[in-house]
């Protein structure tokens, strides 16, 4: 059993899960479904809390009556997913902080499997956790990824990380990447176990992403405070993905533009953040558009120009200075 020593008694470890929802229907549900079936004899489930980012499907009204100790926080508006991860762990006191997508769900073993790592001597300086994510097929999706460097970024643009992966490192790790467990830059935060003290320490996911790039963010600080992230491959969750963002795709591309530049000014140097943004507009843009022509998507088309278009007014209206 997972424990935790304190004046010569031992208790289980526990973890409080944070969930940020928005129109997420029945995959919250069915979330807390999962979280109620799995193994919690080693990990012990201290809070469950849906933080509810002005949902308009009403998905946080119509919870079904569970065992978990849930609580909810409801926003009068969409607060963002950083900002909402950080509510939902204000003054909890479990010895983890479990950050969960409403279209995730956990194995039986999930919780089980995760609390047992945790107590060996291999988890000692493991920060941030996180497990095998797979579809509705057993099939593996992304778990983690590299830290994003301009060089990945760019082939990412351009395709040349399919063509030239040795010069253009892909930017997430592969399935033949992944069949072990082990440290890795960043688990993805569908599913991002993190220790409270450390998040605290950290004060948090830095809410200026209002989305994606968070916990990128968040896994470098606590790599440069001498923590790891790891990739524990027997832990296993299923997530659909996109069942929020799908909702909003303009949106969605300039949500990531706009993280993806915040984060370069803040951990790349002014020149190679600069030449993001150049490189947006001059490959990214061209790139983008030329693929919703062949698609003959005039949907895809659409949604590539309201992106871009929405990322060059944030940009306008933000100042260039590296940090910002």
């Amino acid at each position: 059993m997972t424990t935790v020593s304190s004046a010569n008694r031992t208790r289980t470890a526990t973890v409080d899960v944070v969930i940020v929802n928005w129109n997420t229907g029945p995959a919250l549900r069915a979330c807390l479904r999962s979280i109620e079936r799995t193994d919690r004899s080693v990990l012990e489930v201290g809070a469950v809390v849906v933080v509810d980012n002005a949902s308009r499907d009403r998905s946080a009204d119509r919870l079904e009556p569970s065992a978990l100790p849930l609580s909810i926080v409801r926003n009068r508006e969409n607060r963002g997913f950083a900002a909402g991860c950080n509510q939902g762990a204000a003054h909890r006191t479990g010895d983890y902080l479990l950050f969960l997508n409403p279209d995730t769900e956990l194995y039986p073993d999930t919780l089980r499997t995760v609390g047992e790592f945790l107590s060996t001597p291999a988890a000692a300086d493991v920060g941030i956790l996180g497990g095998r994510i797979l579809d509705a097929r057993g099939r593996p999706g992304i778990s983690c990824s590299r830290f994003p460097t301009l060089p990945i970024l760019f082939g990412k643009m351009t395709g040349l990380d399919r063509m030239l992966p040795t010069v253009f490192p892909p930017h997430h790790l592969g399935p033949a990447e992944t069949r072990r467990s082990g440290p890795v830059d960043q688990v993805i935060g569908a599913f991002y176990l993190v220790r409270r003290p450390l998040f605290e320490q950290l004060g948090g996911f830095d809410q200026r992403y209002f989305l994606y790039y968070e916990e990128v963010d968040l896994a470098l600080r606590a790599r440069q405070c001498g923590w790891r992230s790891y990739y524990l491959g027997e832990a296993r969750i299923y997530h659909a993905g996109n069942t929020s963002t799908d909702q909003v795709r303009g949106r969605r591309l300039s949500y990531s533009l706009r993280s993806r530049t915040l984060y370069s000014r803040r951990h790349w140097s002014r020149g190679q953040a600069g030449l993001l943004v150049v490189l947006t507009f001059a490959v990214e843009l061209p790139a983008r558009l030329a693929r919703a022509v062949l698609h003959g998507s005039r949907a895809e088309l659409r949604e590539t120009v309201d992106g871009l278009a929405g990322y060059l007014r944030w940009l306008l209206r933000r100042a260039p200075a590296a940090g910002s």
